[in-house]
């Protein structure tokens, strides 16, 4: 799965199994101690590098704690942003691969994010407005949003509630709405986009403010 060619895996990633069930499934699978972000690779080799982002943002729907999570998932998802983009397969430094992460806790904190999820799968719908699923330019746009995703959710305003979850929501939706040929969750997906910007933001804004109104508070 890790090499140079130039075709991107595309086999088994729409299948009769909901995506929720297919997930709740690898979950229940996984191995016990540690597991390394190369052993989460090998589980989708077959199914492609949407289902994997999913996958893969689906921790960030709920507010866990696990060390290493963000910038290993941060970074695999932005580095399959920019596979998709080139149409080249997914390439990982091999330092992320390796890195370890507490499989216990993963495990809980998807089964957490799975109800969640399961509620998102039912607001898509297979073949909603084809005009932006179907074009190539649209297309273009969706992977460029997808980038921004993923950029926004390596940001470090992980300690602030729902920076994390709104760019994962973008990047579900952006996701799902490929897979299922869905404009409407793609739609979403850009909301989320913007939405997360906006509260970037605020918070920036916000903060900046309080800074301001302490100095001018210091007896000088």
């Amino acid at each position: 799965m890790l090499t140079n060619e130039t075709q991107l895996p595309t086999r088994g990633i729409i299948e009769k199994e909901s995506l929720g069930r297919k997930f709740a499934t690898i979950v229940d699978e996984m191995p016990e101690g540690k597991i390394t972000l190369a052993e989460i690779l090998i589980i989708f080799e077959d199914d492609g590098l949407l289902l994997l982002s999913v996958f893969l943002a689906l921790i960030f729907l709920v507010p866990v704690s696990i060390p290493g999570v963000s910038t290993i998932f941060g970074t695999a998802i932005l580095l399959i942003g920019a596979a998709r983009l080139f149409e080249r397969h997914l390439w990982l430094p091999g330092r992320i691969t390796r890195q370890t992460i507490a499989a216990d806790k993963l495990i809980a904190g998807f089964q957490k994010a799975l109800p969640w999820f399961h509620q998102l799968e039912k607001i898509c719908r297979p073949h909603r407005l084809p005009w932006l699923t179907e074009n190539k330019f649209p297309g273009l746009i969706h992977k460029l949003a997808y980038l921004l995703a993923a950029a926004l959710l390596m940001l470090p305003f992980g300690f602030v509630p729902f920076s994390n979850t709104l760019p994962a929501l973008s990047l579900i939706f952006l996701s799902i709405g490929e897979i299922e040929k869905d404009g409407n969750s793609i739609l979403l997906g850009h909301f989320f986009n913007l939405a997360t910007i906006l509260y970037f933001c605020f918070l920036v804004a916000g903060g900046s403010l309080t800074l301001w109104e302490g100095w001018q508070l210091l007896p000088f």
